[in-house]
């Protein structure tokens, strides 16, 4: 299936892989339509920083994916969804969960009802490598028991299950994109590689960290929106599950390590109580089994961890104004 003049709804447009993604659906001339969250200010997030040219292609709609009538409106006369609207920071989850709850099983919810009634072609929909929990085999295979260890992930579990049972209720066409770790330009430093990376250039005197032993199998993110285009492509994938990673692991403390040696800065590390998650709630290993993906549709990561990490690297660094690298980010 080919995605040129494709009309195609992104929600969480505004953010980090949602960004990256309407580019390259842009690239592949489809006709995209970003909803990004609606507030006062006027902002379309990570959309902003975009070329003139590539937003003069993109139409903008704001609004809010907890609610179902601005949802509905949204996908009118689209042919196919991306979801990635959700609330994602671990942390916040803990003392905040009825927002994920809002925003991540009711905003699919929103998404799958209208996606039912206007008789779409196909949702993506995004999960998250965090609902299978700490592994208990490695690589992860799609197969893996479901885990979650947080509010975020809990959620996140709920969201894909109920877009299943749509898929079985009401033949809804829905594929599940699983995500391990992605990485790359226009990442809040909420994540970990980010963390690292603004530290560093702010000129900090001490890098504060979580768990440094936990193990992350990380995705540069155009090899990540890549996944989702091409599973979009792919006939009879609905109803099944996606594993998007590169099957390769890295402790926190290695990771920080690679870092160091590209922005030739060596520092002294540090766990910071604030920043570990309850001990029952740490994903201590993620390692991701790709083989499903690369034989149904033949995706393969593109851009290697080292590149990856160097191209972050350098764009956070001309970037750097725009994080508060002092500020824990939850």
């Amino acid at each position: 299936m080919t995605l040129k003049n494709k009309k195609i709804l992104v929600t969480g447009a505004d953010g980090f892989i949602g960004s990256h993604l309407v580019e390259r659906l842009i690239s592949k001339g489809a006709k995209v339509k970003a909803f990004v969250y609606y507030n006062s200010f006027n902002s379309w997030g990570w959309l902003d920083s975009l070329p003139k040219e590539t937003l003069r292609k993109i139409e903008v709609f704001t609004g809010d994916i907890r609610d179902p009538n601005g949802v509905l409106t949204a996908m009118q006369g689209v042919d196919m969804v991306f979801h990635l609207a959700a609330l994602i920071g671990i942390p916040f989850s803990y003392h905040s969960p009825d927002s994920y709850v809002d925003t991540n099983i009711k905003g699919t919810l929103n998404v799958l009802q209208a996606a039912r009634q206007l008789k779409v072609e196909k949702v993506l929909h995004t999960s998250t490598s965090e609902i299978y929990g700490t592994a208990q085999y490695v690589p992860i295979n799609e197969s893996h028991p479901v885990n979650p260890q947080s509010p975020y992930a809990a959620t996140k579990s709920a969201a894909d299950q109920l877009a299943l049972s749509f898929y079985r209720s009401f033949a809804t066409p829905v594929t599940i994109v699983r995500p391990f770790n992605t990485f790359g330009p226009r990442q809040s430093a909420r994540a970990v590689i980010p963390t690292i990376i603004t530290q560093l250039y702010a000129g900090e005197k001490i890098i504060k960290l979580g768990n440094l032993e936990a193990t992350r199998d990380f995705t540069y993110v155009t090899d990540t929106a890549d996944a989702f285009i091409t599973l979009a492509q792919e006939k009879n994938t609905e109803g099944q599950i996606f594993n998007v990673g590169n099957n390769q692991e890295i402790s926190v403390g290695d990771l920080v390590g690679q870092i160091m040696q590209i922005t030739g800065k060596k520092i002294k590390v540090i766990q910071e109580k604030e920043r570990l998650r309850p001990e029952r709630s740490e994903v201590e290993r993620l390692k991701c089994d790709n083989s499903k993906i690369i034989k149904t549709c033949g995706w393969r990561p593109q851009v290697s961890f080292k590149e990856g990490l160097r191209q972050t690297c350098a764009w956070i660094k001309k970037n750097i104004n725009r994080y508060k690298a002092e500020i824990y980010n939850v």
